[in-house]
């Protein structure tokens, strides 16, 4: 396992770092960290149906909205979205941290990689949202046809 994939993968507002890879756990799982600045989050809800998603709060709040419920994560609190569930997330006044773990480990950095490709060519303007739901769909994400309320 190559030490390069822990190093955080920088997406402009959010950071994820990855401590467990599909390849540490014959597949069975992925553990990333996502810090967040304030006034960040994931603004193209989605959905997965390869892998469920359950986020432990580890710094600040962050408010996930999954299937038009929103939910507060604090540190200690948990979590799991479903697969088929359309969620996003949104940081509001302070930075905040929380793990993400993917079951199975489908989810991995090249996802994040090419993120952050996107972030960069946008040269500190939105990425653009066609090229951002190519990637999702690349790597196993549905892109959500309408915002999530």
């Amino acid at each position: 396992m190559s030490i390069a994939l822990h190093r955080p993968i920088d997406l402009g507002p959010i950071t994820v770092t990855f401590s467990v890879v599909a390849e540490d756990s014959n597949g069975t799982v992925t553990v990333q960290r996502c810090d967040v600045r304030a006034g960040a989050g994931v603004p193209f809800a989605h959905s997965h149906d390869g892998f469920e998603e359950t986020i432990y709060g580890l710094r600040g709040v962050t408010t996930f909205t999954v299937d038009g419920a929103q939910v507060a994560v604090e540190p200690g609190d948990t979590v799991c979205i479903p697969r088929g569930a359309v969620h996003s997330f949104w940081v509001e006044d302070h930075d905040a941290s929380f793990l993400a773990i993917a079951t199975p480990g489908v989810l991995g950095p090249e996802y994040f990689l090419e993120l952050q490709d996107a972030v960069r060519a946008g040269g500190g303007s939105p990425p653009d949202p066609a090229q951002i739901a190519a990637i999702m769909l690349r790597h196993g994400l549905t892109p959500a046809t309408q915002p999530v309320a």
